[in-house]
């Protein structure tokens, strides 16, 4: 057997269940997990596994908040071979063009096909502070390889002769950035260098999502997805405010927190109410609850949010 045939019996199928979710306008359900800090990805597969059925892709950071994590695309790599569609996210912080090249191409090679493109967080805000960051490229620039991966062309716009990428490609937005024309320039320039889908920071003004979504992305046909996060205590969120740039998490959801006899049952009541918000306002949700992804089908059934059918799934 030749080896390209061994690869192509021995390699997971591609997964397209979440672009295809995407072309169809279902209600989009993502959500986060964090790779291990060492070689065993046992948990990491066990909270994935919770989700199947509930989202229709896991989203795999790298190296968020510049903190030390297993590479995502090998993260990636090992869901799906679990049978569990990822979205890998790949940082401009640590490669250059050519490793983020070679590792796109990997992606491709190994079945993922789910791609969300970041510039990545700054070195000095993760546990290697003193490490030199690249940033060779940044996110819009990002897609714009990715787009030309995907017609067959490098970087320098020469052919790739072993064949073409097929990556579907998001990117991040920010509804409650500070700069509310920079926000609508960079979200153009996002939407014409390829992003096919939106996957938006920690939600916590709806009334900016909304605002967002009626003067920005009103004519845009491509989903956004409304990050929803768990907070599991008011420390939690006092956390948040105090280390998350652009995010505020209002008083009043604090003090239901701090009053709560189980805040983190009154968490999972809050994100579930945020969810049911999002719904009416956008195309989808993203997931986040660090650590306790056990809990995410708790929240989805508290917002009335049926299991996905099985085309989802």
């Amino acid at each position: 057997m030749s080896i390209a045939k061994h690869l192509e019996a021995t390699s997971p199928a591609p997964s397209n269940r979440f672009r295809q979710a995407v072309q169809t306008g279902r209600f989009l359900i993502t959500a986060e997990v964090t790779p291990p800090k060492g070689g065993d990805p046992s948990h990491m597969v066990k909270m994935a596994h919770l989700l199947k059925g509930r989202v229709h892709a896991v989203n795999i950071t790298d190296g968020s908040r510049a903190v030390l994590r297993m590479s995502s695309l090998a993260a990636s790599a090992i869901l799906l071979q679990q049978g569990i569609e990822p979205i890998c996210q790949i940082a401009c912080r640590d490669r250059n063009r050519i490793a983020l090249q070679a590792d796109l191409m990997g992606a491709h090679a190994l079945g993922i096909r789910n791609i969300l493109a970041l510039t990545g967080d700054p070195v000095k805000a993760g546990d290697h502070p003193e490490a030199k960051g690249v940033f060779d490229l940044e996110s819009v620039r990002l897609l714009k390889l990715i787009n030309q991966l995907n017609q067959g062309l490098d970087w320098n716009e020469r052919s790739l002769i072993d064949q073409p990428t097929d990556l579907f490609v998001g990117a991040a937005v920010d509804p409650q950035s500070s700069s509310w024309s920079g926000l609508q320039r960079r979200f153009e320039r996002k939407l014409k260098a390829g992003a096919q889908f939106f996957q938006s920071q920690l939600i916590s003004d709806f009334s900016r999502l909304k605002k967002f979504m009626d003067q920005i992305a009103i004519d845009t046909n491509k989903p956004i997805l409304a990050g929803i996060f768990l907070l599991k205590s008011a420390k939690n969120a006092q956390f948040i405010n105090r280390c998350v740039p652009g995010v505020q998490i209002p008083s009043h959801i604090i003090d239901r927190l701090a009053q709560a006899p189980e805040p983190l049952k009154e968490g999972v009541k809050i994100a579930a109410e945020q969810v049911q918000t999002a719904r009416q306002l956008c195309q989808g949700v993203h997931m986040m609850a660090v650590r306790r992804e056990d809990l995410i089908p708790q929240i989805l059934d508290l917002a009335g949010v049926e299991p996905l059918i099985s085309a989802d799934a």
